[in-house]
């Protein structure tokens, strides 16, 4: 798979904070909604309105990447490394590579977003107790909004985002934080990673089915409809992630002992670092038709990768003669390298391996020794799996 583009938005203790152009859709839908609930609430100025409006979105959405830092934060204390933070619609995602060594690392990764959150919903009563000694915002839970002023309006829309947020992330159903704090519980119990990946995945699917009931008991009370068809979107995702999560442990249980080296390719092609564009392009990119190759200098060292549309853009813009170390994607920002002595299983659960469709295997010199991709992991796979 292509990396998905995103637009850096920030940089936070180093960790790139970014999101897709949908995002800004989503934004915009927010604003619009809430616009219209706030000036109902808040009545007398427009300009008021939309200020607590905007406020209040922006105000939901760094509420996320605080609890995202928290997961980040963490993994890199846990000797993992982060690509990034990815918001979207009702949430994020924090890009790591690797995973963590133990069930003790993989539980405190898991809940330090919900602790992030916890905090910022304790932060939140106490400031609506110090300004109004929680008397608003109390009536605010309960739905009452007359008379609330536009700091306790807002301090309460950040309660209840903030404490949903917490109770959806609880939740033990694949990919939510509480299914994985479930599966390090489990893993420390029985020992066994791949077990507990089964068993948590069956517990996200009796998950799935509780909201798959919730869902039906919502859909025969009017005026609940659109409720009822978002918690059967939510409880379908669940459930296939669970299943996921289950295939996962099943195959992982057969493969655990193959290493990368065990199926990477020893002779892969690979692009000299000092090649021109124009040759690079007729013969690898042309030949082979594969959106990145591997560059090497004359020792073999990894120097990073190369991607076919940066190659053409740069013919394109009239630099054909530029050589290929030039343009490269380095794996300071987006890491493909591994070694051969790793676990396959580090590779598949790598973020690297959905984003670029392969991985570069190195020795402790950092030369290269071959590349893992996608097709050779499937193949693995199935062998694995019996098919």
């Amino acid at each position: 798979m292509p990396v998905r583009p995103t637009i850096q938005l920030a940089r936070i203790f180093g960790i790139r904070i970014g999101v897709g152009m949908s995002w800004f859709l989503v934004l915009f839908i927010y604003i619009f909604i809430f616009n219209g609930y706030f000036h109902e609430a808040l009545g007398g100025s427009y300009a008021t309105t939309y200020i607590v409006t905007v406020a209040s979105v922006f105000s939901f959405f760094a509420s996320l990447v605080l609890h995202e830092l928290g997961h980040a934060l963490v993994a890199r204390r846990n000797g993992m490394q982060v690509l990034g933070i990815e918001l979207w619609a009702l949430g994020g995602v924090t890009r790591t590579t690797g995973s963590p060594q133990g069930p003790g690392a993989q539980f405190r990764v898991a809940a330090a977003g919900p602790a992030v959150t916890l905090s910022l919903v304790g932060i939140t009563i106490i400031a609506g107790e110090a300004l109004a000694r929680g008397h608003q915002l109390v009536a605010f839970a309960n739905g009452e909004t007359g008379h609330i002023s536009p700091v306790m309006l807002w301090l309460g829309l950040m309660l209840l985002l903030n404490l949903f947020v917490l109770a959806i992330n609880l939740l033990p159903g694949y990919p939510l934080d509480g299914s994985q704090m479930t599966q390090a519980i489990i893993w420390k119990l029985t020992g066994d990673r791949n077990a507990a990946a089964r068993v948590t995945g069956r517990i996200s699917q009796g998950v799935a089915f509780a909201l798959g009931i919730c869902a039906l008991y919502a859909l025969s009370r009017p005026g609940l409809e659109v409720t009822a068809v978002l918690l059967l979107l939510f409880a379908v995702f669940i459930y296939q992630s669970g299943g996921a999560a289950v295939l996962q442990g099943s195959v992982g249980q057969r493969i655990e002992r193959l290493t990368v080296g065990d199926i990477m390719d020893r002779e892969p092609e690979v692009i000299p670092g000092e090649l021109r564009l124009l040759d690079a392009h007729e013969q690898f990119f042309a030949r082979y038709r594969r959106p990145w190759f591997a560059v090497v200098d004359g020792a073999r060292h990894f120097l990073g990768v190369v991607r076919s549309d940066r190659l053409d853009a740069e013919i394109a813009a009239g630099r054909p003669a530029l050589v290929v170390s030039e343009v490269l994607d380095g794996d300071s920002e987006l890491p493909m390298r591994i070694g051969e002595d790793e676990p396959l299983e580090t590779v598949l659960r790598s973020d690297v391996l959905g984003r670029w469709g392969g991985v570069v295997a190195v020795d402790g010199d950092g030369v290269l020794r071959g590349v893992v991709t996608l097709a050779q992991i499937r193949n693995a796979l199935r062998v694995a799996s019996g098919q």
